[in-house]
């Protein structure tokens, strides 16, 4: 009775599993950033140098979530975006960061993605940013579980008991980050373009938040500065680009350029 009663709930689970999963590119960017500029932001507790700190805050944790997905990216290989749209894996990968952490590209982006409603601090972007972004993510992690089971059996039962789904076992993180060769080209050639996304963003809500919170005017100063950040940053994304086009950025176990990403066993968000 307990299963039949708990079918339907499953099955839409399931269902909205693989919805977030297939449109997850396209509709956590549309939601966010037009919660993140369309919305307007807030100033903590109306004092500047508190909303200074509180941004500083939000970028930090965006560079911890970005910093665990380099390590991610770097010590293992994974495979991106599943396959088809639809959940996909074609082995169990459980080395590198994977062996600390079951889902820890979803964790730093999660971490990135609160560092974005911290810095914004409007009062609509915390109550509909945050549940959306539990629901999104949770019913992806949940339906890659399920995929996994249903695929390894056993041996993803075993990696579940030992590793976290979120949370970072530290246990032996130190050795296993010293242990692995380190990929950078790889982490340059993957993530270059995340990475000057997100950079991009944060910029732009800064800029966004000055000009909301004390007019055009006394932010040209500040705008400024963010401007010419962004045309350095921007001027690495190119560089890193024109080097993966000329194939600079090949490392030495050079995988299919062509592969898409999924969960623990291929990873990314």
């Amino acid at each position: 009775m307990e299963k039949a009663t708990n079918a339907p709930a499953a099955a839409s689970e399931h269902r909205l599993g693989k919805f977030f999963f297939k449109y997850r590119n396209q509709l956590l960017p549309v939601v966010l950033l037009g919660l993140a500029f369309g919305t307007p932001p807030s100033r903590f507790r109306g004092d500047v140098r508190l909303d200074f700190w509180l941004d500083l805050a939000g970028i930090a944790l965006a560079l911890v979530g970005q910093a665990i997905r380099v390590a991610t990216i770097g010590l293992q290989y994974i495979v991106r975006g599943g396959k088809n749209k639809q959940v996909y894996a074609k082995s169990l990968v459980v080395g590198g960061v994977f062996a600390h952490c079951r889902n820890p590209l979803y964790l730093g982006n999660g971490l990135g993605l609160v560092g974005m409603l911290i810095v914004h601090n409007g009062v609509w972007m915390y109550a509909i940013g945050i549940p959306f972004i539990l629901i999104a993510y949770g019913s992806i992690i949940a339906e890659e579980e399920r995929y996994l089971r249903g695929r390894f059996g056993a041996e993803y039962e075993e990696y579940c008991r030992r590793v976290p789904r979120l949370a970072i076992r530290l246990a032996g993180l130190w050795k296993t980050l010293r242990s692995a060769h380190f990929q950078w080209k790889r982490v340059l050639r993957k993530e270059y373009g995340t990475t000057f996304a997100c950079a991009s963003v944060f910029l732009a809500m800064l800029a966004w938040e000055r000009v909301r919170l004390e007019g055009l005017e006394a932010s040209r100063e500040q705008i400024a500065w963010l401007a010419a950040t962004w045309v350095a940053i921007f001027a690495g994304y190119l560089t890193i680009r024109v080097l993966k086009k000329r194939h600079v950025l090949l490392d030495e176990i050079h995988l299919d350029e062509t592969a898409v990403e999924a969960s623990p066993a291929m990873k990314r968000a």
